[in-house]
């Protein structure tokens, strides 16, 4: 088996071990489930504020079946027309395989939460980790960063992570999903991504000596543009309403804490995946 196929293989297996451990942590570690509990009322409470719910809802229904259909075959289909079959194949089945898994993860692993209780929240179903549409967000930014060019693939990452934070904050703010279930699909996204790589890598023993080194500012792009965008937008909401910023981030700091790190955890994913990728 080449090199670069166990790697991926060990990393995937890397990926289940962080998934089982985020899976504990949200249902049996208290201080976990506190905090989790303390995040999801914070982007639920933002729902109530006007055109939120509008533009949350555009957004996270971007990731319902109808519409993820069609982003999901552009994908496979620029694949495709770069003359890429297997990039075409690979991502095919991180798309399907990905998403069927966390459908079938979720009844077998269903949980009550009960913050919502106390609230006057609408109940998240028992059903609810990992997420789906986190899942599929991730799922389809990964896959963007497999079919791009390698020239083009720090702003592929870049783009995937903001598109996979964009839709995880807004099913968050809708009240759909706790925290703790991004971070599951997300986890099941990578790994499927991981897996798939490493097979195709299995099969195609000559794919290890055609690639190049990530450079420095390959690794540093893709954070580079998401903050610019992050800050950027933080900027204009903050100029546009800077005491309601400043009052809800000092009343929610659990929430701040939480959106950065589901952010983080996006922007590191599409990024270590298109440096591990080198052809």
């Amino acid at each position: 088996m080449p090199r670069r196929a166990a790697i991926y293989f060990a990393s995937a297996g890397a990926g289940v071990l962080a998934l089982l451990a985020t899976w504990y942590l949200a249902f049996h570690v208290g201080f976990v489930e506190r905090a989790d509990q303390s995040i999801f009322l914070g982007f639920a409470g933002l729902q109530h504020r006007p055109h939120v719910s509008t533009v949350a809802s555009f957004i996270a229904d971007l990731c319902n079946p109808d519409p993820y259909v069609y982003l999901a075959a552009a994908v496979v289909l620029v694949a495709l027309l770069r003359r890429r079959p297997k990039l075409a194949i690979t991502a095919g089945s991180i798309l399907l395989g990905a998403n069927v898994t966390t459908q079938l993860l979720k009844p077998l692993l269903a949980h009550p939460r009960a913050a919502w209780m106390l609230h006057g929240l609408q109940p998240v179903s028992p059903a609810s980790w990992p997420s789906g549409h986190a899942t599929a967000a991730m799922s389809l930014a990964l896959c963007l960063v497999l079919i791009a060019p390698a020239r083009a693939r720090p702003v592929a990452a870049a783009l995937g992570a903001a598109f996979a934070v964009a839709v995880s904050y807004s099913f968050l703010t809708l009240g759909w999903h706790y925290p703790t279930d991004v971070i599951g699909g997300f986890l099941v996204a990578t790994t499927w991504t991981l897996l798939a790589v490493g097979a195709i890598l299995a099969i195609d023993r000559t794919a290890d000596r055609s690639g190049r080194a990530p450079s420095l500012r390959d690794a540093l792009a893709p954070p580079a543009v998401a903050l610019t965008g992050a800050v950027a937008l933080a900027a204009l909401v903050a100029i546009a309403r800077p005491h309601q910023v400043a009052a809800y981030a000092r009343a929610h700091e659990a929430f701040m804490l939480g959106a950065s790190v589901i952010g983080a955890a996006a922007l590191a994913l599409a990024t270590g995946v298109m440096l591990a990728l080198r052809r």
